[in-house]
């Protein structure tokens, strides 16, 4: 017979040892779905929409892979899987508009899933293209608008433009998200008679257009002079140069009109107000006109003044025997350094 001390041990250390080898391990959890969702209930045909799934727990060491699916693709796609990365809770994805109707995205990841329905509606279509003004003179602007039936979605709209010479616009014209309209400038050509243009705008296949006439600039009812005053390298300035008997510079006068044919430009010139020289040309342009040193205050310079003032008029005559009103330029100025005691 075993010692009574000795079979009380070995039935504890048994007890003991089955203990610690068949105690059962919790599971393992896994991670589902438990929601779909989008940044707004509904969104318009051709924009595209952002939406989120949810997991119930965060995705374990590996990620998670969630199998989307739009049950009508005609009205909208989704990209799958929405891969979650290691250790998050959710995903977004982008949800590509087509045309409007009614779809539901669903979400599956470890046989769970969740779905949200999602309304499309018509999206925008370009209405209209309307200029400011029916007819311009050339060489002068005017202001398009196009029009679309429903505010732009995200990313806008870019609306594609054409015009037909004598007419040009940019190639493209953005409807911003949230807006229905946007402007451009058309610019124009100058041209010798009425010219009929077309300017036209396609976006999603729809175009709208309109007409533009360009007109030539009319012509003058009376005599009127213009002109500017340079030097070769500065507007607005003369150089007085030949020892102060010539001014380096040229009056310009091309942009003078009439009704008959300009014959005469009849210029005048001063220095400081001092007594004005005078000469005629029979053309637009005076180069290198005569100066004096008379026509300077004597020198010096005042403190901090580096030049005088120049006053410049100009008359024109035409053929006809029109004679227009004096044109004088006030601002413009002599320099002159180097010659005269200056």
């Amino acid at each position: 017979m075993f010692p009574i001390v000795a079979i009380v041990a070995a039935v504890a250390l048994g007890a003991a040892g089955c203990s610690k080898s068949g105690s059962p391990t919790s599971p393992t959890s896994t991670s589902g779905v438990s929601g779909v969702s989008f940044d707004a209930s509904s969104v318009a045909a051709g924009s595209d929409m952002m939406g989120t799934v949810r997991l119930t727990l965060a995705a374990g060491a590996s990620g998670a892979s969630v199998v989307l699916v739009s049950s009508n693709p005609s009205v909208a796609t989704v990209p799958t899987p929405a891969v979650i990365a290691a250790g998050d809770s959710t995903v977004r994805f982008r949800v590509t508009t087509r045309t409007s109707g009614n779809t539901t995205i669903t979400a599956t990841l470890a046989g769970t899933s969740a779905a949200s329905a999602l309304t499309v509606t018509p999206g925008p279509v370009l209405s209209t293209l309307t200029l400011n003004a029916p007819s311009v003179v050339g060489g002068n602007p005017v202001v398009g608008t196009v029009t679309l039936s429903v505010a732009a979605g995200v990313g806008g709209v870019l609306v594609t433009l054409a015009a037909a010479d004598p007419a040009t616009v940019p190639p493209t014209v953005l409807v911003p998200a949230g807006l229905t309209s946007a402007s451009f400038n058309v610019a124009t050509r100058p041209v010798g008679g009425t010219v009929a243009a077309t300017v036209s705008a396609t976006w999603a296949g729809v175009s709208r257009s309109a007409n533009l006439s360009v007109l030539a600039e009319p012509e003058p009812t009376v005599a009127v002079a213009r002109f500017g005053v340079s030097s070769s390298t500065e507007s607005e300035t003369c150089e007085m140069t030949n020892g102060g008997d010539t001014l380096d510079c040229t009056f310009n006068g091309s942009s003078s009109s009439a009704p008959g044919t300009i014959v005469e430009w009849n210029w005048s010139w001063s220095i400081a107000g001092t007594a004005s020289m005078t000469a005629t040309t029979a053309g637009p342009v005076f180069a290198m006109p005569a100066a004096s040193c008379a026509m300077l205050p004597a020198p010096p310079l005042p403190a901090g003044v580096t030049s005088f003032p120049l006053v410049v008029k100009l008359v024109i005559r035409d053929s006809l025997g029109n004679v227009s009103a004096d044109a004088v330029d006030p601002g413009a100025r002599v320099l002159p350094q180097g010659v005269c005691g200056f």
